[in-house]
């Protein structure tokens, strides 16, 4: 009895495994997401950069003062989007925030420390460089993301 329990249970388990793989998300690498970011930006009036690592950014006020780095904690008002405008998440007071960049999605963690406390940036995000193959919330898996970041203080 136990020896066809355990022939069952790893049956199911191989089945299942052999489901899991055909239904696996294929990650989107940066390349193959250009045209869409591009495509955006134009259609919405954003004169972005591409950065070497593939986000594309629009700095709307540099700021002033600290730069953040990756063991920075930083207050900030920003709104998320997918590009087809759905607002994802917003925060309009950066009290509620005080986030520790190290702990933020790669795009930010490369897109933030481009301005200073007090300064302002419009953030394109591959998928690659947000949540790649993980729907996280509101946000289906492979979305290229796009943020409005106004960075209030840096600790």
């Amino acid at each position: 009895m136990k020896k066809f329990l355990f022939i069952s249970i790893a049956a199911l388990f191989i089945l299942n495994t052999g489901c899991l793989k055909s239904s696996e998300c294929k990650p989107q690498s940066v390349q193959s997401e250009e045209g869409t970011i591009t495509t955006y930006a134009a259609a919405n009036g954003i004169t972005s950069i591409r950065h070497s690592s593939g986000i594309y950014y629009q700095i709307i006020n540099p700021g002033s003062g600290v730069t953040p780095t990756l063991g920075s904690k930083i207050f900030v008002t920003y709104t998320g989007k997918l590009l087809n405008g759905t607002i994802f998440d917003q925060q309009a007071n950066s009290s509620q925030t005080g986030f520790f960049l190290s702990q933020m999605i790669s795009g930010w963690q490369i897109g933030i420390p481009l301005i200073q406390k007090g300064g302002e940036i419009k953030l394109i995000i591959p998928s690659s460089l947000a949540y790649g193959c993980t729907a996280n919330g509101p946000i289906p898996a492979n979305s290229v993301l796009y943020f409005d970041v106004v960075l209030v203080d840096v600790q």
